[in-house]
């Protein structure tokens, strides 16, 4: 079987298509028996998109499409996808995923935050909201406001650095034995790859 570490997830909760994908991540994970290494990569939106003041009607026909897919997808499969009222700095609910890791409690946290995010029931830019999302999941959080600009936001930065060296620009995004695939699409590339591998 695959090594742990041969398999790197990159998310961003405010991604619907990264929230898409985690299911079906999960699963081809464990068909393989891979425990994926799941990290925060927290997307510029108005890198790719444009700020919401300067964005022109090219680029809000890209963002309305992109919501309008999401929902589809997500009613597929049960999931409930709103549209987010603004662009959203995901940092502190992924500074909190790196603290529920540090205390094996990734799912239980990550499934809670996406969830509510998506319900536009979870204020993922507030360290407090935050905090209480880590303790409901199992995770001493009292200190994690102080914790979140200090040491969780180094290792957050360095996260987002290390993913860029690695050619990471989107999530989902899935790193192989070294090799990049961008998207929940790819997930039957993915599987090929991992065929591949495990035959040899």
């Amino acid at each position: 079987m695959a090594s742990p570490s041969e398999l790197t997830v990159y998310i961003d909760v405010k991604s619907p298509y990264a929230y898409l994908a985690v299911a079906p991540t999960r699963a081809l994970a464990a068909e393989f028996g891979i425990d994926p290494v799941w990290k925060p990569y927290t997307l510029e939106i108005p890198e790719f998109l444009g700020a919401v003041e300067t964005r022109n009607e090219h680029q809000w026909r890209r963002v309305r499409y992109s919501y309008m897919d999401a929902r589809r997808l997500a009613n597929q499969v049960g999931l409930t996808v709103r549209g987010p009222q603004k662009i959203f700095d995901s940092s502190i609910a992924h500074i909190g995923m790196l603290r529920a890791q540090d205390h094996d409690r990734f799912e239980a946290y990550i499934d809670r935050v996406f969830e509510r995010f998506w319900k536009r029931a979870l204020e993922i830019e507030d360290p407090t909201v935050i905090a209480a999302v880590l303790e409901e999941a199992g995770v001493p959080a009292a200190d994690f406001g102080e914790w979140a600009e200090d040491e969780g936001r180094r290792r957050h930065d360095a996260n987002q650095r290390e993913a860029e060296e690695l050619g990471v620009f989107g999530v989902p995004s899935y790193l192989y034995r070294e090799e990049l695939f961008w998207g929940g699409e790819r997930l039957a590339m993915l599987r090929e790859r991992i065929e591949e591998t495990l035959a040899q």
